[in-house]
């Protein structure tokens, strides 16, 4: 596929030249938006909604039940519409605990523990939810140490039990990075459960991703190859094949007039992060200073005609900083400088509301 339509192409699946009437219409689209950074993960949301929805607006979603944060893929945090965690959890939670299982048995985690935590926990999160510190000091309650990322281990073995998620964001002065965890039986009001989950995890990959290949999908969702072929098989008829191998939606968003050439994308943003290969979207010799890099941390970027140029981050778009601006572009020629200040003074309303 020629690279000018293939990014065309995904600018508009993402919801990024074809912006979505609410912020949760763009969570629905997308199903899962990466987010261990929680402020790039809802920026992301709001980077693909119409007008400019502010952090609070996303925030209200949260409170709302409309939306919650997990780990629904990867052993990694996602933003996702609350009426879908539990069937992709149907599908990811094996490979997820298989990926998981020698640092689960190097922390010393066994059914016996989980049981203890959840028998300790689900009285007190029944009264409105408790935060991350607070779960960790019910851990240590009955004598388990949540060190050594131990809490952590508890905290989504929980969630892939489908006990409990993050909801609502807690109200703090500036910009609040923290939620509650809640009961998925209290907090969440209605389950969506689609014929085949596995599937509809691949529809819902390549309405959101495409275009795409079934290697995408399988890095994406952290299932095998194999099983990801087998989601594919069983979803032919709800995708189509426009080359040999690459798939996009049946039906795609309109693209809009108004589309800005130039975007700020956050941190762990899906339209980088979200293939197998993302030289597509980012000159070979730019992937190491985008990411992921020896932390693991994948940076912001800014987009120019779809091709990522340079980077940024959230504390000098605040200040006003300029980016890191990268010499090669990939032959897509320098952006506009106003136009970079105008993507990045975006997300400063986006927080200031």
């Amino acid at each position: 596929m020629r690279s000018a339509s293939l990014l065309s192409e995904r600018l508009r699946s993402h919801r990024l030249t074809a912006p979505a009437r609410s912020v949760t219409d763009a969570a629905s689209h997308m199903l899962a938006v990466q987010s261990q950074d929680f402020t790039a993960g809802r920026w992301a949301l709001a980077s693909r909604t119409r007008g400019e929805p502010t952090l609070r607006a996303v925030d209200r979603a949260f409170g709302r039940g409309d939306l919650v944060r997990a780990w629904t893929m990867r052993g990694t945090l996602h933003i996702i519409p609350a009426r879908d965690l539990r069937w992709v959890l149907s599908v990811t939670s094996a490979r997820q605990r298989q990926q998981a299982a020698g640092r689960r048995r190097d922390l010393g985690i066994d059914a016996t523990m989980v049981e203890a935590v959840a028998a300790a926990a689900v009285p007190r999160l029944r009264d409105g939810g408790l935060t991350r510190a607070e779960m960790f000091e019910v851990f240590a309650g009955i004598g388990i140490e949540p060190g050594g990322q131990r809490g952590i281990h508890l905290l989504s073995e929980l969630t892939l039990d489908g006990l409990i998620c993050q909801g609502p964001v807690v109200v703090r002065d500036g910009v609040s990075r923290e939620q509650r965890f809640v009961l998925v039986e209290q907090h969440i009001r209605e389950h969506a459960a689609p014929d085949d989950p596995l599937a509809e995890l691949f529809v819902r990959y390549v309405d959101g991703h495409g275009p795409a290949e079934v290697a995408d999908f399988a890095w994406w969702s952290g299932l095998t190859l194999g099983q990801s072929r087998e989601a594919r098989d069983r979803a032919a008829e709800r995708v189509v094949e426009i080359e040999q191998g690459i798939y996009v939606a049946a039906v795609r968003p309109r693209r809009a007039s108004d589309v800005r050439d130039v975007l700020a994308l956050g941190a762990f943003d899906e339209y980088y992060i979200s293939y197998a290969d993302r030289t597509a979207v980012c000159a070979p010799e730019n992937l190491a200073a985008v990411g992921p890099g020896k932390n693991g941390m994948v940076r912001a970027t800014i987009i120019a005609g779809g091709r990522v140029i340079g980077c940024w981050t959230h504390a000098s778009a605040s200040l006003g900083s300029p980016p890191e601006l990268f010499d090669h572009d990939g032959g897509d020629g320098p952006a506009d400088d106003e136009a970079v200040r105008a993507a990045l003074a975006r997300f400063t309303r986006f927080l200031d509301g």
